[in-house]
């Protein structure tokens, strides 16, 4: 049954909901939204929760008309059914029926499928929209119905349906030249192929080696250390690169050892700075990934439970924040004025402005009646609210509580100083920063904002404790994470705010994409493979300035400036001619590896198939003839090997077989005896010998694959002994910390994985 609320947030009485008394229906998406916006309304209003969409596109076929202008057939889910017959059953009996669903598109088009299917009079059925679940936004709402805003229905049922024609027709091509299952997005598929290109970068960078000299310095005056760094040799300011090579940096190195230094320049400068703005979808992800390490799945996930409503004790469900899927940086004159009252009120008037700040939107296609994501009363602190939240919960909502009210709080005051030392032909530089008054930084910290430097006088002496040159590698381009690689499609134009976290974890559930250890998102060998075949059969699909520019026509229909059909026909046209085109061309690839083979059973005409394993040569009378061979060209499978191997559950001898995964072990007697074992590929160092695990100083380390089919090396003694390593180990000795064995990172980069060593070397033969 659905979930039904009155004002208490209990289940209805079904007598009185269903018996003659008319009252109030309120739709919603969510049962906890449900029970939030039930406390704030009368005993003649009944809310109900749709669970989401109740209608969409059928999962079996196309579901759009092509022929009759991309009429789409909309279907109700198997698990909505009864949710229907219920909110149908209530509607009977209710006077006026109000849509309560989110206020962006994706909730306009719930609202839409909801009256199509509740099928009432035009003046029974009014949309309702509200930025916050509270009171006073509710009964706002209440007091200023409007119809369904047709815009923006159709913006997002012309992207449902280009997102239907583009998976739904390309993903059988791809099965056609990759393998059976992979499917086709069309922001998806540009999302991966950021990625791919990101990691070819990262793979084909060469690093350069340059060298800093930097020293730790003290003051005469009160013997405090401080740091300074070489700035300038023979009144030449020097760039990141000037010191190629550990020669040179020794050479000014020993010149400087035991030398006396003299301040010849002290210059302060003072500087304001004032709080970022508040959060919109994109960057709250992006905050959240990098201070909280929350995934943008994550983030959002929270973000939803923050505002459809938390228990609060006595108070009952509240919404903690406002709407969470937005672009806009504007905030409403109700939280500017109560974030004013509640500053005065906790940090001082100093802490306050006198004018409220404001910012201006810099994404691309921002709606600015829109609001950005705060807490929906500045007053309730994170410690109010922490008793009745979970920790990941509370981390969220204090970082969007702290950023929102900081918005509104005084500019920091900052001093930097940076003083002079010089020495013959070299000049350090030393660097500070002082914060005098820390403004908004109370509330919103930065640990940046603050590095000691002690006071200094010109012409003062100081004391070179240490001079030491230190290498460096120029590096790439970082990996993307959830951060970066939503910042990266909002600077693109690529997406909005409602797709960023769906579109990263759809790719990771395709297996198109993986985190690392470190959370990094890299490409599997598949993501990579689907990437190169869209960019050469169908580079517009995956081309950024494409798909940004699709995603600002759709902005024009919700704003009314553009139709949808006309944009559907724009784009399926030519995307429809050169889909027949390229399938043609795969048919003639197939007929020409086909050509000349016939069965070897019953001598009927071969034709290619594809099956888990790629592609294989079939006869054509099948399922009759069950004959199959391998491309011309492709190795036989091979026939099972025997061993000396002995099966552990029946004893029979083991035979080695190859499967998806590479050559593995299994008992001679199957199928009666499923046993397999892996077999250990033993990885060596450069004279052949097996490399002994680091840790347990007993198993040696092995090649291994994971579940998403990566590559990586572990002590074959697991899980006795967990020792792991993504690079592979070259079993070579650190020459700096005498760890066992250093690794490969990248192809020419050998590091030590030996935590706080830092060894690093650029192998000589690359």
């Amino acid at each position: 049954m659905i979930d039904i609320f009155t004002k208490t947030g209990n289940a209805s009485n079904f007598s009185v909901i269903f018996g003659p008394l008319l009252m109030n229906l309120v739709i919603v998406e969510s049962p906890t939204k449900a029970k939030t916006i039930s406390r704030f309304l009368g005993k003649d209003y009944t809310v109900l929760a749709s669970f989401g969409h109740i209608r969409d596109l059928p999962k079996s076929k196309l579901g759009v008309d092509i022929e009759n202008g991309f009429e789409p057939t909309y279907v109700v889910s198997k698990d909505h059914k009864e949710k229907v017959k219920d909110i149908l059953k209530v509607a009977k009996k209710a006077k006026q029926i109000l849509l309560a669903t989110d206020e962006d598109r994706e909730g306009e088009a719930i609202s839409w499928h909801l009256a199509h299917i509740l099928d009432q009079d035009t003046d029974k059925v009014k949309r309702i929209t509200f930025h916050e679940i509270t009171e006073d936004a509710i009964l706002h709402a209440l007091e200023h119905p409007r119809t369904l805003d047709m815009k923006l229905i159709n913006a997002q049922q012309a992207r449902r349906i280009l997102d239907r024609l583009v998976g739904y027709q390309l993903s059988p091509f791809l099965w056609r030249k990759v393998r059976r299952g992979l499917s086709a997005g069309r922001v998806q598929s540009v999302a991966v192929r950021m990625i791919v290109e990101r990691e070819r970068e990262v793979q084909a960078f060469i690093p350069k080696e340059y060298w800093s000299i930097e020293g730790t310095f003290q003051s005469i005056n009160d013997n405090v250390i401080f740091d300074g760094k070489l700035h300038m040799l023979e009144e030449k300011i020097l760039d990141k690169m000037a010191l190629s090579s550990k020669d040179q940096a020794d050479t000014i190195v020993t010149e400087l050892t035991k030398k006396p230094f003299s301040v010849t320049a002290v210059d302060t400068k003072n500087r304001h700075t004032s709080p970022p703005a508040p959060f919109t979808t994109s960057t709250l992800q992006q905050e959240a990934n990098k201070r909280l390490g929350f995934s943008a799945k994550q983030t959002m996930a929270i973000a939803q439970r923050l505002y459809e409503g938390v228990e609060l004790g006595i108070k009952g469900a509240v919404g903690l924040i406002t709407y969470m899927r937005t672009d806009s940086v504007n905030l409403s004159e109700k939280f500017l004025t109560e974030s004013s009252a509640y500053i005065s009120s906790a940090f001082g008037k100093e802490y306050a402005l006198i004018k409220p700040r404001t910012y201006k939107t810099k994404s691309k296609g921002a709606q600015e009646a829109h609001e950005a994501i705060r807490p929906s009363d500045p007053s309730r602190t994170p410690d109010t609210v922490a008793p009745f939240l979970d920790a990941t919960d509370l981390k969220l909502y204090k970082l969007i509580w702290q950023r929102a009210v900081a918005t509104q709080m005084a500019e920091a005051h900052l001093q930097g100083t940076s003083a002079d030392l010089t020495c013959g032909r070299a000049m350090f530089r030393a660097t500070g920063q002082h914060v005098v008054f820390d403004g908004y930084l109370k509330l919103y910290p930065d640990q940046d904002k603050e590095k000691f430097l002690p006071k200094l006088e010109k012409n003062s002496a100081v004391t070179a404790v240490t001079i030491e040159g230190k290498q460096h590698f120029t590096e790439p381009l970082p990996r993307y994470t959830d951060a970066s690689l939503v910042k990266a499609m909002e600077d693109a134009g690529i997406g909005r705010p409602s797709t960023y976290a769906p579109t990263i974890s759809t790719i990771i559930e395709r297996e198109y994409v993986e985190r690392d250890d470190k959370k990094r998102l890299l490409p599997t060998q598949t993501g990579t493979e689907v990437t190169d075949l869209l960019v050469k059969h169908f580079p517009d699909i995956v081309d950024y300035d494409f798909t940004s520019r699709m995603e600002n026509s759709l902005d024009k229909i919700a704003n009314g400036e553009m139709e949808w059909k006309p944009l559907l026909s724009a784009f399926y046209g030519p995307f429809d001619i050169h889909l027949k085109q390229e399938e043609k061309e795969v048919e003639k690839e197939e007929q020409k590896l086909a050509e000349g083979h016939t069965c070897g059973k019953c001598k009927s005409p071969m034709i290619v198939k594809r099956g888990r394993f790629g592609k294989f040569l079939a006869c054509s009378r099948y399922p009759e003839c069950t004959f199959t061979e391998p491309l011309p060209g492709d190795a036989k499978r091979a026939e099972p090997e025997p061993t000396d191997e002995i099966c552990p559950t029946c004893s029979a001898t083991m035979v080695k077989k190859v499967g998806r995964y590479g050559p593995f072990l299994s008992c001679s007697r199957y199928p009666e005896c499923k046993t397999i074992k892996n077999i250990e590929k033993i990885v060596t160092n450069e004279n052949g010998q097996p490399i002994m695990c680091p840790e347990c100083k007993t198993g040696t380390i092995i090649e291994r694959m994971s579940k998403k089919r990566k590559i990586f090396y572990s002590c074959n003694r697991y899980p006795e002994c967990t020792q792991a390593f993504w690079d592979r180990p070259t079993g070579e000795p650190c020459p700096q910390c005498g760890y066992s064995t250093l690794i490969m990172k990248g192809k020419n980069k050998i590091v030590c994985p030996h935590e706080g060593c830092g060894y690093v070397r650029i192998r000589d033969d690359t």
